[in-house]
C-alpha cells in the first residue's frame, strides 16, 4: 500500500498506521500484528452479540443520564445525537454490514480486550461517519463512549452467552429435522424383521423400525440436554464491569442492561445474582460445551451404524442402502461410499476437539477473572456451526432418501442361529447352546434342527420330566416378529 493509504493514529502505546478505510482502529491493528496466528476471523454469532451488546449499552446509558453534550471540530453534538449514532452504527454490525471489520484472530490476548476494541473501534467510527466525521477523527471514542460502564472482562462472557443463545433454536430445528426423519424411517421400516446384534454377533430379532426409532429418540434426549444446559446461559454479568463489583456502571445498570438486552434480542435473559461468579466461572459455557459434545458422541454412534448396516453391498451387511450422492473411488468403477455419514463422523470428532478445548480453557481462569474466554467463544460458536451444518448435510443428503434391503436383512435372521434364545422357556439354556453349536456346525435352521429333534423325542423340557414336541418349537418360532415385542415366546 502506499503511504496515502493510510492514517495515523494514537493509542495509549504511541502511534501506528491504520489502513485509510478502516473502521477499526489503532488497538485493532496492534492486535492483527500482534496475532497472525490462524488466519480465521470471529463467528458471526460472537460479532452479532458484540454489537447488541453496545447498542444495549447505549441506550441504557443514555437513559440513566450519562451521555453529555460533546464540543468536537467545531462541531456540536447532543448526549442524544451520541447514544443514537451509537445505536444506529451498532444495528448496522448486528445486520452484518460490517463484518469485514472484525479482522481480530480467535487466537488472541487474554479475555478478549482486541476483540472487545475492534468492536469499540469500528462503532466508534461508524458512528462519527454517522455524524458526519471522518474514521480516525472520533467524535464517538470508542473507551469513552461506546465502552461506557463496560470491561472486557463482563463484555466478553455476555457475548458468549448471548451467541449461543442466538442460535440454539436453529440448531434444535436442525436436530428436530433429523429426529422427524429418524420417526418416519421408524414407521416405514417397522415391518422388516431382521437380526439384532451386540457386541457385533448374532443376537435376538429386532425390527428395522425399531432401531430407527431409537436413533429418534436418542436425538430428542441430546435436544433436551441441549435446552437445559442453554438455559444456565440465559444468565448474565454485564455490569460487573472489572472484578464484579460493578465499578464505574450505574447501580441500576445491570438490571437495566439484562432487561435491554433482552428487548433488543428477543432472548429470555435473567439478571445474574452474584456478579462475582459471572466473572470467575465459564462453568454454564462448559455445561452447555459438554451437551454439544454428548449429542456429537450419539452421532457418531449412530453414523458407525449407518457404515455398517450399508457395509457391502456384496460382502458386508447390506441392510441399508444410503443415496448416491457421489463416486466413491478415483480408481475402483462403480463403488459408492457412505460419504455423509462419513463426513459426520469427522465433523463431530471435531466437536469433541473444540468440547476439549473448552474444557481445558474454563479451568484455566483464575481469580477474578478467566482469561481465556476468547478460545471458549470460538469453540462454542464453532461446535455449533458445524452441528448444524452436518445434521442438516445427513438428514436431507442420507437419511431421508435411504431405503431398506429386506430381502437382505430377513435373509440374515433366517441364518441366526441366535433365535434358539425363545426356546429357553421350552427346552432351557443348556440344550440351546448345543443346538447353537450343532446348528453352525451343520450350517442348518435352528428351527428345522429342533423341529427334528423333537420328532425324534431329542429335546427334554425344561422343567417337565417329558419330551418337547414339534408343536411347541413351531409355537415359540412360527411368528419372528413376536420375537421383537417382547414377552415369554411359547409360553
Amino acid at each position: 500500500m502506499a503511504q496515502n493509504d493510510f492514517r495515523t493514529e494514537k493509542d495509549s502505546l504511541g502511534e501506528l498506521n491504520v489502513p485509510a478505510s478502516a473502521l477499526y482502529g489503532a488497538q485493532t491493528q496492534r492486535a492483527v500484528d500482534n496475532f497472525p496466528i490462524s488466519g480465521l476471523r470471529p463467528w458471526r454469532a460472537f460479532i452479532w452479540s458484540m454489537a447488541v451488546i453496545k447498542r444495549a449499552a447505549s441506550l441504557v446509558n443514555f437513559e440513566l443520564g450519562l451521555f453529555n453534550d460533546r464540543e468536537v471540530a467545531r462541531e456540536h453534538f447532543t448526549a442524544k445525537q451520541l447514544s443514537d449514532s451509537i445505536a444506529q452504527a451498532a444495528t448496522e454490525v448486528m445486520k452484518g454490514e460490517w463484518d469485514d471489520q472484525f479482522v481480530v484472530d480467535p487466537f488472541q490476548a487474554g479475555a478478549g480486550t482486541s476483540h472487545n476494541m475492534n468492536a469499540n473501534e469500528v462503532i466508534a467510527n461508524r458512528a462519527t461517519q454517522i455524524l458526519g466525521g471522518k474514521p480516525g477523527t472520533y467524535y464517538i471514542h470508542p473507551n469513552d463512549h461506546v465502552n461506557m460502564a463496560q470491561s472486557t472482562n463482563d463484555v466478553i462472557p455476555t457475548a458468549i452467552r448471548l451467541g449461543a443463545l442466538w442460535r440454539v433454536d436453529e440448531l434444535l430445528t436442525s436436530l428436530n429435522n433429523l429426529q422427524v426423519a429418524f420417526e418416519a424411517k421408524a414407521i416405514e421400516f417397522d415391518d422388516i424383521v431382521k437380526s439384532g446384534r451386540t457386541h457385533l454377533q448374532d443376537a435376538v430379532p429386532v425390527r428395522l423400525g425399531q432401531e430407527f426409532g431409537a436413533y429418534a429418540k436418542a436425538i430428542e434426549r441430546d435436544m433436551e440436554r441441549v435446552r437445559r444446559s442453554a438455559y444456565g446461559l440465559r444468565r448474565l454479568g454485564i455490569g460487573g464491569t472489572a472484578v464484579g463489583s460493578g465499578l464505574n456502571a450505574h447501580p441500576e445498570y445491570h438490571a437495566r442492561m439484562v432487561k435491554k438486552l433482552s428487548e433488543l434480542s428477543g432472548l429470555e435473559l435473567y439478571e445474574s445474582d452474584n456478579l462475582f461468579e459471572s466473572m470467575q466461572s465459564q462453568a454454564d459455557a462448559v455445561d452447555f460445551s459438554a451437551s454439544l459434545r454428548t449429542l456429537a458422541l450419539t452421532l457418531i454412534r449412530i453414523a458407525n451404524d449407518f457404515r455398517l448396516l450399508s457395509s457391502g453391498p456384496s460382502t458386508g451387511l447390506d441392510e441399508i442402502r444410503l443415496p448416491a450422492v457421489q463416486p466413491g473411488s478415483s480408481i475402483m468403477p462403480g463403488k459408492v461410499n457412505p460419504v455423509l455419514a462419513e463426513m459426520l463422523d469427522q465433523a463431530m470428532f471435531h466437536v469433541v476437539g473444540c468440547d476439549t478445548t473448552v474444557a481445558m480453557a474454563a479451568q484455566a481462569g483464575q481469580l477474578e477473572l478467566n482469561v481465556m474466554m476468547p478460545i471458549i467463544a470460538h469453540n462454542l460458536f464453532e461446535m455449533m456451526q458445524v452441528i448444524i451444518g452436518a445434521v442438516n448435510a445427513f438428514t436431507e443428503r442420507a437419511v431421508r432418501g435411504l431405503t431398506a434391503n429386506r430381502e437382505k436383512a430377513e435373509g440374515w435372521l433366517a441364518k441366526n442361529a441366535i433365535i434358539v434364545t425363545a426356546l429357553n422357556p421350552v427346552i432351557g439354556y443348556s440344550q440351546g447352546a448345543a443346538l447353537v453349536k450343532e446348528a453352525l456346525a451343520k450350517n442348518a435352521s435352528i428351527k428345522e434342527l429342533a423341529i427334528e429333534k423333537a420328532k425324534a423325542d431329542e429335546l427334554k423340557h425344561r422343567d417337565e420330566d417329558r419330551p418337547v414336541t414339534a408343536n411347541e418349537i413351531e409355537s415359540a418360532l412360527s411368528d419372528l416378529r413376536k420375537l421383537t415385542e417382547g414377552g415369554i415366546a411359547g409360553g
